[in-house]
């Protein structure tokens, strides 16, 4: 049986909008509201949905670059509502982040060494020399060649880039990594060598990893738990090859009947929903998606529905599921 590492407890995040010459707060964006999931030792959590559904304001929530307004984070014994200074700097040691686009978020100006470095020598750990041999095996395990440290990271492609940020990741040895569309700027074969790293990284080392795509094919290969996210909401969750096999809740299976097959019966089943995704600043009433939703009744137009088991480790919030 795993073993838990991250609880992620009623978590919310709300954005205030202001506005006149006052600045006073007019209205908030429920960017993230009440999400409640965990996060195994030596798993991957994948986190999918629409773009703007929240989930990479739930990834930068656990990386600590964000604070929430309200619910808890937990990890071993060490529980966050209200970030310190300190919380941060310690979350930031067991929690590391890979971003999207590398090339954003490496400093062009600095050589691969530098880089990967850094986070050493901010938490000082070991001298130059421990740090070197760090950077060469750190450089080892994401298949870069030893040549490339004096590099600056503009020669190189996107997925090289990428393998960079994974080995700046990597040097502080966290327990959790937050890879928030990874391979989504890459080519086809970029988006297979770094998936298989990830993997491969994972084998090694036990790391952990909150998965963010909006890819099904990429979250089914990597994850082992997934976790459906809608208007801010976890609508679904499970593990991977139960969610995969059978959807419960209306919305993921019209999101996963738009995955790309052969199968001419499963191509003509694809649902498509009707109408817009409600805004976030002014949610419905009741279930989020009664208004997208062909099987809505009066009590999803009123009541929300609570994240309820329905198998072993399979949720949904869905009042007829």
């Amino acid at each position: 049986m795993s073993e838990s590492l991250m609880q992620v407890q009623n978590l919310k995040k709300f954005f205030p909008i202001r506005s006149g010459l006052l600045s006073r707060v007019t209205a908030e964006v429920k960017a993230v509201d009440d999400v409640s999931f965990v996060i195994e030792k030596g798993n991957t959590f994948g986190l999918v949905g629409e773009s703007g559904c929240g989930k990479t304001t739930v990834g930068r929530m656990l990386a600590g670059l964000l604070e929430q307004t309200d619910g808890g984070i937990a990890m071993g014994g060490w529980r966050a509502h209200k970030l310190t200074n300190s919380m941060k700097k310690e979350l930031h040691k067991r929690v590391q982040i890979i971003f999207q686009d590398p090339s954003a978020s490496l400093n062009p100006f600095m050589t691969v060494e530098e880089l990967i470095k850094e986070p050493l020598e901010i938490y000082k750990i070991g001298d130059r020399a421990q740090q070197r041999r760090r950077v060469k095996e750190l450089m080892e395990m994401v298949g870069l060649p030893a040549y490339c440290l004096g590099q600056r990271t503009s020669q190189f492609s996107s997925g090289q880039q990428q393998r960079v940020a994974i080995a700046r990741a990597l040097a502080l040895e966290p327990e959790l990594v937050v890879a928030d569309e990874p391979v989504s700027v890459l080519d086809t074969s970029a988006q297979a060598q770094i998936l298989n790293l990830l993997l491969d990284l994972q084998q090694r080392t036990g790391i952990s990893y909150l998965f963010i795509s909006h890819a099904l094919d990429v979250v089914e290969f990597i994850s082992h738990q997934v976790g459906v996210m809608y208007l801010g909401k976890l609508v679904e969750t499970g593990p991977k090859d139960v969610l995969f096999k059978k959807q419960l809740h209306p919305y993921t299976k019209a999101l996963f009947s738009a995955i790309p097959t052969l199968d001419t019966k499963k191509a003509n089943e694809r649902i498509v929903l009707q109408g817009e995704v409600p805004s976030p600043i002014n949610p419905p009433s009741g279930c989020y998606f009664h208004t997208r939703c062909k099987d809505a009744t009066e009590k999803c137009r009123h009541e929300m529905p609570l994240l309820r088991q329905v198998d072993e480790k399979h949720f949904v919030a869905c009042h007829f599921a």
